[in-house]
């Protein structure tokens, strides 16, 4: 059966702040110089903002420029940040709350804004719409398609109603083509499509691997006396610190007695038998966090890898027919913590080009040169050349000296130090042989404050056809029991946030690897931790995964 085919001048692929941010610009600037540009955007969550995750304190830079007005306009940025304190946990009863003056200057939060990154998505998504911008939800852009020359040519979606064995049912339905002179790629983080092309047009050539951490995220309604709205708390040290590992925790108060808390791990840990959700409840049970959870309820759970390479992992984003924009291309700042106002500004620049490029008609160029020129002429560029050491400083020396390297380099040389710290071992590539290592014995749930996976996932309302092709593929289906087991005691097991990997007995002996896909809550972490890179993530049917509800 041929598919359908759909005509737009611009695709866009995912409905998160870098897509949203450029569908409106291009509109934006068409109405100013009065050029005609269709412009779609494809989302393969159940609504916009169904898998949008982030903390999320919200630098309003990009904000700004794209909607000066926001205010006026609605726009859900309503707890300004009142107060920052950041700890460096030392044990599991006692932190240090440290001053102001030795925090990193790009980690103050004057001026920014708590909010839900899902609810901002919806509010950008309105504003697309009301400029003309054609918005699909539940349709997973699934394949590049590329016209003869090699240039892409659009997407295709996911054909719909296909069963685990292949064949098609009664729903079934096949996917459409959605042709564009340029496709813009913003699937977030370790996006399926723009791994893809990153390898087609070596996109990756001369930069450091993309290093990752795993964000997981609880949202709590917390009794009101212990709710202070606009208190944003960042943290370090244990309980990653135990085993060697680096990342961080944070917990903001927002409005309505909410309070969202995460814990970040960084996914180039060596220890085998870590388990990030486990450190994350751990982290839950120090009295700095107890305090304010103790008496509330737990409402929603998610996860979601974020890309922390900063510069110096950061691929060219222009290959013929588009580009690659936002966390899809590794824009995030991870000394703020923060890869929002990065992404939104990345979709904002990929739109100024595009719009200029178009006014030039069949002269048009394939690829968009002038936006790498426009980038490197932005305060994008210029804030991650000046954060481009963070992943270096805190990969190299670990987390207490390495938080001081970057204190000396942010504070004193203000990101202008006169090196680069190169990394090129990927994350994937830095875990010890289980017989090296030390096995963590971590405390069960005691849900009231720490709970077991299936119980989170639940809460992430997360949900796939149940009779489907499995959208979690292994290159070689041996290598999970033959290899990762004996060698690494098969990670999967415990670096997966959602109980989708596990290690059966078999009835008659022996053992077997078990994908609970339907728990799959598209943090891609598989994809991006396996050792063996035997785990592929592709994109399941439209509308499935999570389902969340403002994180």
């Amino acid at each position: 059966m041929e598919r359908e085919a759909m005509e737009f001048d611009v695709v866009v692929v995912g409905a998160g702040p870098s897509g949203l941010s450029a569908a409106c610009r291009i509109m934006q600037l068409a109405q100013q110089k009065q050029q005609e540009i269709s412009v779609c955007v494809v989302e393969k969550g159940s609504e916009v903002g169904a898998h949008i995750l982030s903390g999320a304190v919200l630098e309003p830079r990009a904000m700004n420029e794209l909607f000066p007005n926001w205010k006026d306009m609605g726009a859900p940025l309503n707890t300004a940040v009142s107060e920052d304190q950041f700890f460096y946990y030392t044990s599991e009863t006692a932190a240090r709350q440290l001053p102001h003056f030795l925090i990193p200057k790009p980690t103050h939060n004057d001026g920014n804004y708590i909010v839900s990154m899902g609810n901002v998505c919806r509010w950008l998504a309105q504003q697309a719409e009301s400029l003309g911008v054609e918005i699909y939800p539940g349709f997973a852009a699934a394949e590049v398609l590329y016209h003869d020359d090699g240039r892409v040519k659009g997407v295709a979606t996911g054909d719909m109603g296909v069963s685990a064995s292949g064949e098609h049912k009664d729903s079934y339905m096949r996917g459409m083509e959605l042709h564009a002179k340029y496709t813009l790629f913003a699937e977030g983080c370790r996006g399926n499509l723009g791994k893809q092309l990153i390898a087609k047009f070596n996109l990756d050539d001369g930069v450091d691997p993309q290093h990752y951490g795993l964000g997981i995220k609880e949202i709590w309604k917390i009794p009101a006396e212990k709710h202070s709205p606009g208190l944003v708390v960042h943290g370090l040290g244990w309980p990653l610190a135990e085993s060697g590992a680096s990342g961080g925790a944070f917990l903001y108060h927002a409005e309505d007695c909410e309070v969202y808390l995460g814990f970040i791990t960084d996914l180039n840990y060596s220890n085998p038998y870590l388990s990030p959700f486990e450190e994350f409840q751990r982290w839950k049970k120090h009295p700095e966090t107890m305090k304010y959870l103790e008496g509330g309820e737990r409402l929603s759970y998610g996860a979601r890898a974020i890309a922390k390479g900063g510069l110096n992992s950061l691929i060219k984003m222009q290959f013929p027919g588009g580009l690659i924009i936002g966390c899809d291309a590794g824009t995030l700042n991870s000394v703020k913590i923060k890869g929002n106002h990065t992404a939104m500004k990345s979709g904002m620049l990929a739109a100024e080009a595009i719009v200029e490029a178009m006014a030039l008609g069949d002269s048009a160029p394939a690829t968009l040169d002038a936006y790498a020129e426009k980038f490197e002429q932005s305060w994008l560029q210029d804030e991650l050349y000046s954060t481009r050491n963070f992943s270096g400083y805190m990969h190299k020396f670990g987390g207490l000296l390495g938080a001081g390297m970057v204190w000396i380099d942010q504070n004193i040389f203000r990101g202008k130090m006169p090196f680069t710290l190169r990394d090129s071992v990927p994350d994937y590539a830095t875990l010890k042989l289980a017989s090296e290592s030390k096995p963590i014995n971590y405390p069960k749930p005691d849900n009231k404050i720490t709970f077991d996976r299936l119980s989170s996932v639940f809460l992430s309302n997360t949900n796939h056809e149940e009779d489907q092709l499995c959208h979690l593929t292994l290159k070689n289906p041996s290598i999970p029991i033959e290899k990762n087991l004996p060698m690494y005691d098969e990670p999967a097991q415990r670096y997966c946030p959602a109980g989708v990997y596990e290690v059966v007995d078999n009835a008659g002996g022996g053992k077997r690897f078990q994908i609970n896909a339907q728990n799959c809550v598209h943090c891609k972490t598989c994809d991006i931790k396996d050792p063996a890179q035997n785990i592929v993530w592709v994109t399941p049917e439209g509308m499935g995964g999570p389902n969340y509800p403002n994180m």
